[in-house]
């Protein structure tokens, strides 16, 4: 099995016509998803050859059928050229998406999504790398995207696709070594990390803290997803917190709208609506848990991570420059034609590169199996 070496980190808004949180289109209710899609082109990442780049999932588990020489000799991170000091630009650092889907038929008036047309949609905006997130509970999505369908899926394109695979804790009842079978059955095939969680139940649920458990064991991060339907908390995000320090070992990648509105201090309701727009008031608990546990990140993808960040450009600026080494980029690219500004970030806040380097590829680079 490979795992990248540790990262070394240093701490490091024009107007625009970018979409405000008052025009994101939520259509896909309950997934927070973005709602056409902005086209950018960058010539593909000139400092990382064929054998830099190997295979992803192949890097990430313990077997490969038959592995290739660069694949085989290399130590190297997946991103092993990426110097954010020899970089021009921001443009010139690696992009990698944490939060990716593909679908296997039309739901909810949306098509389906092909691996192919998932990469297509990365060629065309710059995206080298995504991390696909399987869907399996009934509250995820009306259409189940399994763990052993991702796998197999993202299998011809080993090299820029990494698979995340899930398990809903209500399998718990078929006993724990049942679903730890299960779980490695996912490894030997290249799983890279455990998400997306999406299930009907609290996050602090005694079957979810079983997973938990294992994925402790096995060194997954785990991508949950947490709004009034899934991982459901309460406001203030009491449960998250009791997890997250129950389980130092883990790392955590918190997602969707129970997570975002709480970047301000004035949560009074876990409804949709007005109520999480306009200002940030201070005492978030959002930068609170950040600044607390260092096993904790936010994935920015979504309806609900891009409305907390544009939703009060003063403060974002200040969030992001605080919190770099804990933000991983994503987009819940879902469907085909589904708007994404979450792009629009790195032309409206000033970071320096390395900085950037942290929320592009880096931190979520160093979570994955």
């Amino acid at each position: 099995m490979y795992r990248p070496p540790p990262v070394s980190r240093r701490p490091g808004a024009a107007d625009s016509d970018r979409p405000t949180a008052a025009t994101v289109d939520t259509a896909v209710a309950g997934t927070d998803d973005v709602g056409g899609s902005a086209t950018r082109r960058r010539t593909f990442l000139g400092a990382a050859s064929a054998g830099t780049l190997a295979t992803v999932a192949g890097c990430f588990s313990d077997i490969q059928d038959e592995p290739t020489p660069e694949s085989a000799d290399s130590d190297e991170p997946l991103v092993a050229n990426a110097d954010p000091d020899a970089a021009d630009d921001i443009d010139d650092l690696p992009l990698f998406d944490a939060h990716v889907h593909i679908t296997p038929m039309p739901s909810r008036g949306y098509d389906a999504l092909s691996v192919d047309h998932l990469v297509d949609w990365m060629d065309d905006n710059d995206v080298d790398y995504a991390a696909v997130q399987a869907l399996e509970s009934p509250e995820a999505y009306p259409v189940q995207t399994p763990s052993w369908w991702i796998l197999e899926e993202t299998a011809e394109y080993d090299d820029r696709l990494v698979p995340f695979c899930t398990i809903d804790p209500r399998t718990l009842a078929y006993e724990d070594d049942t679903v730890e079978e299960v779980l490695e059955s996912y490894l030997e095939e290249g799983m890279a990390g455990f998400g997306e969680l999406k299930a009907g139940v609290p996050i602090d649920h005694e079957n979810a803290a079983t997973l938990y458990e294992l994925c402790a064991d096995y060194e997954l991060p785990v991508l949950f997803h947490t709004d009034e339907t899934a991982m459901t908390d309460e406001i203030g995000l009491r449960g998250l917190e009791d997890v997250v320090a129950s389980f130092p070992d883990v790392d955590f990648v918190a997602h969707a709208h129970g997570w975002w509105i709480h970047i301000s201090g004035d949560v009074d309701t876990m409804d949709r609506g007005p109520a999480h727009e306009g200002p940030v008031e201070p005492g978030g608990r959002v930068p609170e848990l950040l600044a607390e546990y260092d096993n904790l990140y936010g994935d920015i993808s979504a309806g609900a991570g891009w409305n907390a960040l544009s939703r009060d450009e003063e403060f974002t600026q200040e969030f992001l420059t605080e919190h770099h080494e804990q933000l991983v980029f994503g987009t819940d690219y879902l469907f085909p034609e589904q708007e994404i500004p979450h792009f629009d970030i790195f032309e409206e806040y000033d970071l320096d590169l390395e900085a950037w380097a942290d929320i592009r590829y880096r931190n979520f680079e160093g979570l994955v199996r």
